[in-house]
């Protein structure tokens, strides 16, 4: 069974993977065998190093991916560089914070663009490649905002709910073809987002009560299920938005 986990010979490709969850769920995949193509913006030496050091090759290119225009670069780069791609991890997105009678349209549009459309368009090209080669695994990271309203983010609400959308879509569509599409809705993490929510003592005091777990979830917990979804052992997982939360929405 412990075989089926096994990433061993795939190559997966993580997008925001500087920091955070991205370099959480990259860092987990290279220990479970994976090979890792990065893509960001940032500085990623950090997780170079993590990976090689868990004996995995890194390849990486810097892109903006509020534009669309570079997609077909960066799945080029990772076919040349690593030879063929498994795994594809959408983890880059955005957030734009004001109340929703006041919000700007292009604080609308570029969290749209990132964090959906993006998205959309760069599983699109992947699963042409997974389609000649017969099979692959896409994982989206959608949002505890993809089943609930939240305040005050109302692009990255729409974008998060279309996340669990398309994922349902393309996994009905691309079944057929070997392809799993699947998404994890990581709850409150202990990350650089979250910096200013965890040092307000009474707001994550509240956060907290909430979390039956009783803890912030960190990159390691992500992980796991990135592993999980990536691999074999969830070849008949489609169209599931897995929710790592420490049952904030069981409560």
């Amino acid at each position: 069974m412990l075989n089926k986990f096994s990433l061993e010979g795939k190559v997966a490709m993580v997008t925001g993977c500087e920091q955070g969850l991205g370099m959480g769920m990259a860092i987990g995949l290279a220990q479970a065998g994976a090979d890792i193509f990065g893509v960001g913006i940032g500085d990623m030496s950090a997780v170079k190093a993590e990976v090689e050091k868990a004996g995995r090759k890194f390849s990486s290119i810097k892109a903006n991916l509020i534009q669309q225009d570079k997609i077909d670069e960066i799945v080029n780069t990772c076919l040349e560089e690593m030879g063929h791609i498994d795994i594809l991890v959408n983890n880059a997105g955005i957030i734009r914070r004001e109340d929703s009678i006041n919000f700007s349209e292009k604080d609308w549009d570029d969290v749209i663009n990132i964090n959906l459309k993006t998205v959309f368009f760069l599983c699109q090209r992947v699963a042409k490649e997974f389609i000649k080669q017969g099979k692959g695994k896409i994982i989206n990271i959608a949002s505890m905002l993809s089943f609930q309203g939240g305040i005050r983010v109302p692009s990255y609400t729409a974008s998060k709910s279309g996340i669990k959308g398309i994922t349902m879509l393309m996994a009905n569509e691309w079944a057929k073809y070997n392809i799993n599409v699947n998404a994890i809705a990581p709850g409150y993490m202990a990350t650089d987002n979250t910096a200013n929510l965890r040092a307000d003592e009474n707001r994550s005091n509240e956060i907290l009560a909430r979390i039956p777990a009783g803890r912030w979830g960190t990159p390691d917990d992500v992980a796991g299920a990135a592993v999980f979804l990536a691999s074999e052992a969830s070849d008949y997982v489609n169209g599931f938005t897995l929710a790592v939360d420490g049952g904030w929405l069981a409560r």
